[in-house]
């Protein structure tokens, strides 16, 4: 492996499966990540987890936090500021209720995995500190799903500041895959006053680096990573500020990327639209 993509070895085997028609691909489960920026001499710097090699999912692998929707959020009445339903639905291709509960996942992910919070009393405000052991048994229990996130945010009489994040990217994860992902990737940059930590039983470490140190990393073969992570890493490269990077999202293309797998002679071709770095040729009787 001349670089750090993550690649499964089960993967040669279910691509195959896939194109002889023995695999069926699994319904990808909705889902958010958020990229936390924070200002520095050198730049914006960008807060990545590293998954625990124990993860059956990408263990090892460099990421951001994020997870998966709760049902939850695309009913509950949730406090809310910043661009209205309506005009997320449109911007991440969902209808309103969907829209909500993605853009709920960001934030509930974000607190969860990093301890920060985008949310605050009014629409011009947000919260300066969550550390404390009440802060603390809130966070726990909406890891555990005994709390809603509208109520955790009703009970402390707080919104949801929608307008802090910007939507950037949209992946999907492939078809061969037994667990699949609807993945809308946010950029946010980190409030002041607020700090992250490691708070994911799923990572053990967290870094704040800057997006060109950490593609170089993944280009040397020193950090592990998934395909959406290198791109993403990759665009933010040209901005000087988290401000300019969240005011660029708006630009950035929401079309989902799904990889692709197809019989090609005597190999199997696994690509990414858009993202020919990534491709892979897969010869028909073994791993490449």
């Amino acid at each position: 492996m001349s670089n750090g993509q993550w690649y499964p070895p089960e993967w040669p085997d279910r691509i195959r499966a896939l194109a002889n028609g023995e695999l069926t691909a699994a319904t990808p489960r909705r889902a958010a990540t958020v990229i936390l920026l924070r200002d520095g001499a050198s730049g914006p710097a960008v807060h990545m987890l590293r998954r625990r090699a124990s993860m059956a999912f990408a263990g090892g692998a460099y990421a951001y936090p994020g997870g998966g929707v709760d049902p939850r959020d695309d009913d509950h009445q949730v406090g809310w500021a910043g661009p209205s339903l309506e005009d997320w639905a449109l911007r991440l291709g969902v209808d309103s209720a969907s829209a909500q509960a993605i853009v709920c996942a960001a934030v509930r992910e974000t607190y969860e995995e990093a301890g920060v919070l985008l949310a605050g009393p009014t629409a011009d405000t947000v919260v300066d500190d969550t550390t404390g052991e009440e802060w603390e048994a809130d966070r726990r229990a909406l890891v555990a799903r005994e709390l809603s996130f509208a109520d955790f945010l009703q009970r402390r009489s707080l919104v949801l500041r929608s307008d802090l994040l910007g939507a950037w990217a949209r992946w999907i994860t492939p078809e061969f895959e037994p667990k699949r992902y609807d993945t809308w990737f946010f950029v946010a940059a980190l409030p002041a006053g607020q700090r992250t930590r490691n708070a994911s039983t799923e990572a053990d470490r967290t870094v704040w680096t800057l997006p060109a140190d950490a593609a170089a990393g993944y280009d040397r073969g020193d950090l592990l990573m998934m395909p959406p992570t290198v791109a993403t890493l990759r665009r933010l490269q040209p901005y000087r500020t988290a401000a300019e990077a969240l005011a660029g999202a708006s630009d950035q293309d929401m079309t989902p990327v799904l990889a692709r797998a197809r019989l090609e002679g005597h190999q199997v071709v696994l690509s990414w639209p858009g993202h020919d770095e990534f491709t892979k040729f897969i010869p028909a009787g073994g791993d490449s």
